[in-house]
């Protein structure tokens, strides 16, 4: 897997490389994964998508943020959907764990639809990748 995804490879390709990234860290529980069990990660994301179909996108984060399950899973939602899809270079550092949540409060109907369907994509990566590296809640 490539460290650095480059704008020549798929939107998918580039899901796939940010959510590897992602669950690496939740393993080695790095930034922003340090405080957080790197299982309670791989398990809420798995319950995403269920949350998501069940209630909708901002419904589902504001349930996972209230209970304060996996602040790191919030952290990398926000990150990949708000601004590495289109641009992985641009941005150095992570969002907040609200970050993803204000901007579906403060966006259109559009934007809803397409954050949910990013969403929706990209944690079938996230779920696979934490399940290959034992990151589940059984």
């Amino acid at each position: 897997m490539p460290t650095a995804p480059s704008l020549n490879q798929t939107t998918d390709q580039r899901r796939a490389a940010h959510a590897w990234q992602a669950v690496q860290a939740a393993k080695q529980k790095q930034w922003p994964h340090k405080d957080q069990d790197p299982k309670k990660f791989g398990g809420q994301a798995r319950k995403m998508p269920v949350r998501i179909m069940a209630s909708g996108l901002g419904q589902a984060l504001a349930f996972l943020k209230a209970k304060g399950y996996a602040p790191g899973l919030l952290i990398e939602l926000g990150d990949w959907v708000l601004d590495k899809r289109n641009h992985p270079e641009s941005r150095k550092e992570k969002p907040s764990d609200t970050a993803l949540l204000e901007a579906i409060l403060n966006g259109d109907a559009d934007f809803l639809r397409w954050a949910t369907d990013e969403t929706l994509a990209y944690l079938q990566w996230l779920i696979r990748f934490a399940e290959a590296e034992g990151l589940t809640e059984d």
